[in-house]
């Protein structure tokens, strides 16, 4: 490989042999030791449990592993019921809140209005910060009250939504395991300040069809359960109020809406269930993607997944951002559901910028803008017998419209095999079967003849859902008459 000084990372633990591996951090290998970069690689907190996982290709979702413990320890906000099922081994059901079935935990004292009780939660904004304000739910907490998704059951009681039960109030995750390190303010300052370095050190090296890394190539594993558990993007460990004090006002009262309506008015709107796009953020959702493909040449790296729909990250090497347009481009100014990447390589490191990305939202996460870029660095892992294993992915997020400050996502990403030896990663077709009717999903039989609102899709389609369907009798900032009436 061309080049002398190429970082390479190990996992702390690795037990090869039995297929079983340790989902944590990686570490610099002793042979850079030495270097520490201005923009990659800073280690988190270390507060965020780990998931062992023993991969079982019979079982996509993760196998056995340390999931019991994890959840019966404290660091799930909640409130959960998790019982035995093809995400979860568990020998008996594990209970995660503090009240239930409209009942207040002891020693604290529930604010005049919550989630749960409003009638207009615009009216709210001096409690939006406060976590009683979620009845300290996690967004995983809130989402699953009325069982969004399998993996637990529901705990909004016998009178919703009024009886939703109540998390941990003393359990959060440290805003140092969410934002960025970095001292960038912007994904061009990091990327230059990358690319600076990495001249500094040589590079950036530039590859040939001889010399690629083109063990990079081939299918990676499953992110299901371990990305669930191994992130904070798994929203179960953190305060929604947490989660809402990285966002600017208007991105508060976006997100606080979507958390209402999945609760209060029982009215979610997600993309997958109507085949709407994804967007650019659910590529580290747990449940949107399983294996993925990567295939590696001197110009373009391409990164492909799918779950609940396809995503493509098209990696340009060597290439320049058009900046004359509102943010840096490659193509037409025009933005693009999953973006547009440029990138270099520092030896095995791949750093990538991606901009010009169409601002959507993520059931649970919080909505982004068309200004959100992204700096991502994909870095080698070898064993500590130099065999590969698989690749760390460092992601940065900024969007100055969205984010009051950037944050930051780090996973690791297993190689299953070669393209020879590996099952092909399915393209899936989204057929839509469900629509919304009447503000709600509505599961339409073949042959049935119905009437529904076709939103703009690009002006927040949930949004215009629920201010229609559900926020008739409330007073959104600014809004003077129904502007989203269709009529």
């Amino acid at each position: 490989m061309p080049g002398t000084s190429r970082p390479k990372f190990s996992l702390k633990s690795l037990a090869a042999v039995t297929g079983a591996l340790l989902m944590q951090s990686c570490v610099i290998a002793q042979d850079d030791a030495d270097f520490v970069s201005v923009g990659r690689g800073w280690p988190l907190g270390g507060e965020t449990p780990h998931l062992v996982v023993t991969f079982d290709p019979a079982n996509p979702f993760g196998g056995s592993s340390n999931q019991a413990d994890i959840l019966r320890s404290d660091k799930v906000v909640g409130p959960l019921l998790f019982e035995s099922n093809f995400f979860l081994q568990l020998d008996e059901p594990i209970e995660i809140w503090t009240a239930y079935n409209g009942a207040t935990p002891e020693g604290i004292e529930p604010l005049p209005v919550d989630l749960f009780t409003s009638t207009d939660f615009y009216q709210d904004e001096e409690y939006w910060l406060d976590p009683r304000y979620y009845r300290c739910n996690s967004p995983f907490g809130i989402e699953q009250q009325r069982v969004a998704t399998p993996v637990s059951s529901e705990t909004i009681g016998d009178n919703p939504p009024a009886s939703a039960a109540w998390g941990y109030c003393d359990r959060d995750l440290p805003l140092d395991e969410i934002v960025s390190p970095y001292p960038f303010a912007t994904a061009e300052a990091h990327y230059n300040a990358l690319l600076e370095e990495t001249r500094s050190r040589g590079g950036p090296d530039e590859y040939d069809y001889a010399t690629v890394p083109g063990h990079w190539s081939g299918v990676y594993l499953p992110q299901l359960v371990q990305q669930w558990f191994n992130s904070w993007y798994g929203m179960m460990y953190s305060q929604t109020s947490t989660i809402m004090s990285l966002l600017t006002p208007e991105y508060r009262m976006r997100y606080v809406q979507q958390n209402y309506h999945q609760v209060n008015t029982a009215a979610p709107q997600w993309s997958a269930q109507y085949c709407w796009p994804e967007g650019f953020i659910r590529r580290w959702h747990w449940a949107a993607t399983t294996s993925r493909a990567m295939t590696v040449t001197p110009e373009l790296v391409t990164i492909f997944t799918s779950q609940a729909g396809n995503f493509q990250t098209s990696i340009h090497v060597g290439r320049e951002f058009d900046m004359s347009g509102t943010v840096p481009r490659l193509g037409a100014d025009v933005p693009r559901w999953y973006g547009e990447t440029i990138g270099f390589w520092d030896g095995e490191a791949l750093i990538t910028w991606t901009s010009n990305i169409q601002g959507w939202m993520s059931h649970s996460a919080f909505e982004y803008s068309n200004k959100m870029q992204t700096i991502e660095i994909y870095t080698a892992m070898y064993d500590d017998a130099d065999n590969f294993t698989g690749i760390e992915h460092e992601a940065i997020f900024y969007d100055p419209e969205a984010l009051l400050q950037p944050v930051r996502i780090i996973r690791e990403l297993p190689k299953q095999g070669s393209f020879k030896e590996s099952e092909p990663v399915v393209f899936t077709e989204c057929l839509q079967t469900i629509y919304p009717i009447e503000g709600r999903g509505v599961t339409v039989a073949p042959g049935e003849v119905i009437e529904f609102l076709v939103p703009d899709f690009y002006d927040r389609p949930w949004a215009q859902i629920w201010e229609k369907f559900f926020e008739q009798d409330m007073q959104r900032p600014g809004v003077t008459e129904d502007i989203f009436s269709f009529e």
